[in-house]
């Protein structure tokens, strides 16, 4: 969470003077106490100070960064993945749409022979609608994005790694990944920013 510039003030004064009270923390910003309530409560809330009855307020903060540390590199993609959707590239561009909405993904994995061959996102599917081709006719692999050109994770992964590179890449989601000898990729999962944000989330919310 970002704070803003009257809570990072907050935070400073208890790491110099705890413990201390809000009244005091009120004098030294020269504010009312009921200025500071709604501060120190998302500070409390965020375990970044403590309150301590007939004591005043701590500061825990550093406390909090080593625990969300231990957690995320804890975390695998195995941990998050959810469930990818994948069609046959002799699929038509039709039948894929329709997939796509019925399960309300925005990106589909494309499959050769039941091993990754390539991606396709709602944007391709505007482009080939733009193009004025027959969608009931023409296969999905026409205007699919291929291989190699694909990012990929793996089950083993950690969470850090795979979100970072999500980010760097503009992308929404990645397919999971188990490697053959061959070099083959059998798709067994999908990795998209929801499934991570919903990890911070929880994450935040047990701290």
């Amino acid at each position: 969470m970002v704070f803003n510039v009257r809570q990072k003030t907050i935070i400073e004064i208890v790491k110099n003077h705890e413990p201390i009270t809000s009244e005091k923390i009120a004098q030294l910003l020269n504010v009312t106490r009921s200025t500071l309530r709604t501060d120190l409560s998302i500070l409390t809330k965020m375990h970044v100070l403590e309150a301590r009855p007939k004591v005043g307020f701590c500061f825990v903060g550093d406390q909090v960064p080593s625990q969300m540390l231990s957690d995320i590199e804890a975390t695998k993609v195995n941990d998050l993945m959810g469930r990818a959707v994948a069609i046959d590239e002799k699929v038509s561009v039709y039948d894929a749409v329709v997939t796509m909405f019925l399960e309300d993904v925005g990106t589909i994995f494309v499959l050769s022979e039941g091993y990754l061959a390539g991606v396709i996102s709602r944007k391709d599917f505007i482009k080939s609608a733009i193009g004025g081709g027959d969608l009931k006719s023409m296969p999905i692999g026409m205007i699919m994005t291929r291989m190699p050109n694909l990012l990929v994770t793996e089950t083993t992964e950690n969470i850090l790694a795979a979100a970072k590179r999500l980010i760097d890449h503009e992308i929404d989601c990645m397919p999971v990944v188990e490697r053959e000898e061959d070099g083959q990729m059998k798709v067994v999962g999908r990795l998209s920013k929801t499934n991570i944000t919903q990890h911070f989330v929880d994450i935040f919310m047990h701290i």
